[in-house]
């Protein structure tokens, strides 16, 4: 079990807001268009919320988490009972070379796996409290950055600050993935999702604060774990997607964050930034701050964490 010593607090890093160049051209279509946005100053934490802190959350709130819960059958029309029991999604490292447009191939949905047993049963976090806290659902990231006082980035806000001062660079160290071969970030080498060569010295999550930080003293802002965001995903950047919306337009564009491959499961979806240790530049290269992918709102996996911030009072 994690120990109160155990927990090391993030620092917050003064954020000063500014213009920037959003999205990119030259990636993913979701990315586009690269356009001009503006944010005010905020602080963001130095690093992820770990397993040590979110213990501390839970244990002084008892809350559980989504994927402690049952699921409702009526969200998922044809699952098998079995599914429905309280679970979540885990990565398992193929043995060989599969399809890599079928996700199927490498996901699992293993009951009884949670943010403290993140692997299923039989597995947990003692040896974790430093990593970042996964299988949070965006509910969960919510509850506890209330909890701590503080809230979850907006994709615009998330960005800028993953940028690190260097605007229009492909990563937030620079335009070099690897400069002089060291790796700024922990993600996949090797061929996808059947051998990782781990020559950044991590086969799985990393302790945060593991690799150095960005221009703004912000650590594994690419590489590592995901992290939520507040923003209903949409296909492309929308032009007012960084200003605020009224509740008819924060509705509509919630619808449109539903997965259009999956008509009969109506959950929405919210932008995830940052990439993961799953990310390769033979199957993803998101481990950019340009970079964005869509999240249902109930789903925790194993490579889906969060970092909070705070706005400065109104």
């Amino acid at each position: 079990m994690l120990q109160e010593s155990d927990v090391r607090h993030a620092v917050a890093i003064p954020i000063p807001g500014g213009e920037f160049v959003m999205g990119s051209d030259m990636h993913y279509p979701e990315e586009r268009p690269a356009h001009p946005c503006k944010v005010g100053a905020f602080a963001m934490d130095d690093a992820c919320v770990t397993n040590a802190e979110f213990a501390d959350f839970v244990a002084q709130t008892g809350y559980v988490t989504v994927a402690e819960r049952p699921l409702d059958p009526a969200l998922y029309p044809g699952a098998q009972p079995a599914m429905l029991a309280p679970g979540s999604l885990v990565f398992h490292m193929t043995p060989g070379r599969v399809d890599t447009s079928d996700y199927r191939n490498w996901w699992r949905w293993v009951p009884g796996a949670c943010w403290h047993r993140p692997e299923g049963p039989g597995s947990d976090i003692s040896a974790r409290g430093d990593h970042p806290v996964v299988q949070v659902a965006f509910e969960d990231a919510e509850a506890y950055a209330a909890w701590a006082g503080k809230a979850l980035p907006t994709e615009a806000e998330w960005e800028f600050a993953a940028r690190g001062g260097l605007d229009g660079a492909e990563f937030a160290w620079g335009d070099e993935l690897a400069p002089g071969g060291v790796h700024l970030a922990n993600t996949w080498q090797g061929p996808f999702p059947w051998r990782n060569f781990g020559t950044d010295g991590f086969d799985g999550t990393c302790p945060v604060r593991s690799f150095p930080p960005n221009g703004y003293g912000l650590h594994e802002m690419c590489g590592n774990v995901w992290e939520w965001t507040t923003d209903w995903y949409t296909a492309r950047h929308e032009a007012e997607a960084d200003q605020p919306q009224c509740c008819g337009a924060g509705r509509r564009r919630m619808e449109g964050s539903y997965d259009p491959a999956q008509p009969a499961i109506r959950i929405p979806r919210k932008v995830v930034k940052g990439g993961s240790f799953l990310c390769a530049p033979s199957y993803c290269r998101r481990y950019r701050p340009a970079a964005r992918h869509a999240q249902m709102i109930d789903s925790g996996m194993s490579h889906i964490g969060f970092r909070c911030i705070r706005r400065p009072a109104s």
